[in-house]
């Protein structure tokens, strides 16, 4: 099993979630990061690290969700890894709460 970033995560980018991980596995985007499935671990130490709540265990991606599991695995092909904390989008806390995202991922 595998750890997945949802949609909570797009035009926040908080990257506390970076620091923990043992195996590198996140890759980052403009407005998102995702998790390469090939590198994950499932170590959990991300999880409690995201201040929105966007990183959930494969098996327990909401419904409503499900399609951000193929997401990550496409888009972690993509994109390059992170492996140090940045500074969040200067207006992540204003994104923090919002739901219906979607249209705002960019997949760069």
């Amino acid at each position: 099993m595998t750890y997945v970033v949802t949609e909570a995560c797009i035009r926040c980018k908080y990257t506390d979630c970076v620091d923990v991980c043992p195996t590198d596995a996140f890759r980052e985007g403009p407005n998102f990061l995702v998790i390469d499935p090939d590198e994950c671990i499932d170590c959990t130490l991300c999880v409690p690290e995201c201040p929105v709540e966007a990183i959930y265990a494969e098996d327990d991606v909401p419904a409503a969700q499900r399609d951000f599991v193929a997401l990550n695995a496409e888009l972690a092909m993509r994109w390059k890894p992170i492996v140090e904390r940045k500074v969040a989008p200067a207006d992540a806390d204003a994104w923090a709460g919002v739901d219906g995202k979607r249209g705002e991922l960019e997949r760069g």
